[in-house]
């Protein structure tokens, strides 16, 4: 069951590695077009925040487009076999469930409880629990829905792709049969989500009333929830009343905040006193201080050949976060392998906001530096640097809570975080070994190509090949007869890390270029 789970993990490394660049771009557009850094150069009329604007709305891509990411993203890593055609099955089925969904509400929305279905989307608003999808009035199932729908497709591809139909039906074999079987499969999944989901959203939005008038515990409560809900994407329905809509404030807090900041910036009294209905915005600092804790308890617990590499990934997934407030990248990289620890950052993010609040640190304190810098410190640094002071001196120690916290569970628990693959030490090679790897150096005009190659010999050659598939830094691979797989030293000697052995399931210790090896072995097979 472990290895599925983590198997599993892996697979979600493929669009979590998009997540970097694009929160990057996203923390210096926003920096650049901030008016209380900038001023009137960053005014919305100037050519300046027209130009960094477009490129911020650019950024937001895999943002916005979240689920269909990890619609095509699951299949490439788990599909056994012609993973692109997987993707397209599975985009394709995605939007079938959506469609029907939206079907179903459009017809009997009052009978689902959405009565209000036709109503126009409103910007900062729950909206009933809908959302856009590819142009699709839908619910907003977040990952959750796309994972599942994924994984559904991903499970009848696997099964059926290579099922041969009578000569007659012959048309529908491949990709169009496994979207048949999705489309039937996925009606009545669309019935039990317009019945089920609702519910849900309902549970979760009467703890709003409860946590709006509990002081430092409903502050714990909100954050834990936001926290834990935003693999479900039903954090939205904690987050949005509170921060956009009237759950405290008629027009929400954030613009309550922006509405009296000129009389926060000239008072002399506490921001608690003045603002204490701000607790409710306090879940950036886990953003700031968390995931530094997070990153460092990833690196020293990696395996110290592979810690260059697990920095690679760490630095710009912690940068983005911090700058940015855009945590998925580093968050997701343990979500799936070990959500224990997700449950562990919930907890810890909610005592450390809950603390924060009781120690008098409030404020429009959601998003990242950039964010907190503009909304808070600069504004209000005159009258009121030594709340911001507290908040760095709590925000730091919780950050080395964070550290230890988490080394000491992915140590005790041998949890699959980056660069704990348990492989032997990679040694630097001699200028002999160097002339003597020259020598019989192929002549493939591709480096992927020649390492294919090499592991491809090395597994016993194509027809020794059951399955192939990939992680984030693994080629995953079945073999049918063990005994015609070479020793783990040849695939080292042709640049793989190592190798892991689960029976006739290997492991080839690729690199983060795993992909791009991935696509060349199974061209060598005539996929």
């Amino acid at each position: 069951m472990m290895k599925k789970i983590q198997r599993f993990g892996g697979a979600m490394f493929t669009p979590v590695l998009l997540f970097s660049f694009s929160g990057i771009m996203l923390a210096i557009t926003i920096l650049l077009t901030n008016q209380s850094i900038f001023g009137s150069l960053a005014a919305p009329n100037t050519l300046w925040f027209g130009v960094w604007d477009t490129l911020e709305q650019g950024a937001w891509t895999v943002f916005n487009q979240i689920e269909l990411l990890f619609v095509v993203g699951l299949p490439i890593g788990l599909a056994k076999r012609a993973s692109g055609r997987a993707a397209m099955e599975a985009l394709i089925s995605y939007l079938t469930w959506n469609y029907f969904i939206a079907a179903m509400l459009t017809h009997w929305g009052a009978f689902f409880g959405v009565a209000k279905y036709s109503s126009p989307l409103v910007a900062n608003s729950t909206n009933s629990g809908l959302k856009m999808i590819a142009g699709i009035k839908t619910f907003n199932t977040s990952i959750i829905g796309a994972l599942l729908i994924a994984g559904i497709v991903v499970y009848l591809h696997n099964k059926y792709f290579d099922y041969k139909l009578p000569a007659a039906l012959g048309t529908f074999q491949g990709s169009s049969f496994v979207v048949i079987l999705s489309f039937f499969a996925l009606l009545p999944m669309a019935f039990l989500t317009c019945l089920i989901w609702p519910k849900i959203q309902m549970g979760i939005s009467s703890l709003q009333t409860f946590m709006a008038s509990s002081g430092t515990l409903g502050v714990w409560i909100y954050c834990f929830l936001e926290r834990v809900l935003i693999p479900t994407g039903l954090h939205h329905f904690i987050y949005i009343p509170f921060q956009y809509g009237p759950a405290v404030v008629p027009d929400g807090l954030t613009k309550w905040w922006l509405g009296n900041l000129a009389t926060f910036s000239n008072s002399k009294e506490s921001l608690k006193t003045l603002a204490p209905q701000m607790g409710f915005l306090l879940y950036g600092n886990e953003k700031v201080f968390a995931m530094p804790g997070i990153a460092m308890a990833f690196y020293v617990t990696a395996k110290k050949n592979r810690r260059k590499e697990v920095a690679a990934l760490l630095i710009p997934a912690t940068i983005t976060a911090m700058l940015a407030g855009i945590t998925e990248p580093l968050e997701f990289t343990f979500l799936f392998v070990a959500p224990v620890l997700w449950l562990v950052h919930s907890i810890l993010a909610a005592t450390l906001d809950a603390t924060l609040y009781f120690f008098g640190v409030v404020g429009d304190l959601s998003g990242g530096i950039i964010d907190m810098a503009g909304k808070n410190w600069i504004p209000l640094f005159q009258n009121h640097w030594t709340t911001y002071a507290l908040q760095i001196i709590i925000g730091t120690i919780f950050a080395f809570i964070y550290f230890y916290v988490f080394k000491y569970m992915i140590l005790k628990f041998n949890y699959a975080t980056p660069g704990r693959d348990d492989v032997e030490e990679v040694t630097l090679k001699s200028k002999k070994d160097y002339l003597a790897n020259k020598k019989g150096e192929s002549t493939s005009t591709s480096p992927y190509e020649e390492r294919a190659t090499a592991y491809l010999e090395g597994l016993g050659g194509k027809d020794n090949i059951e399955t192939v598939t990939n992680c984030a830094t693994r080629l995953r691979v079945t073999v049918k007869d063990l005994s015609l797989v070479k020793s783990d030293s040849f695939f080292k000697q042709n640049k793989a890390a190592g190798v892991v052995h689960h029976g006739e399931a290997l492991q080839v210790i690729v690199g983060l270029d795993v992909p791009q090896v991935r696509d060349k072995f199974e061209e060598l097979m005539g996929h």
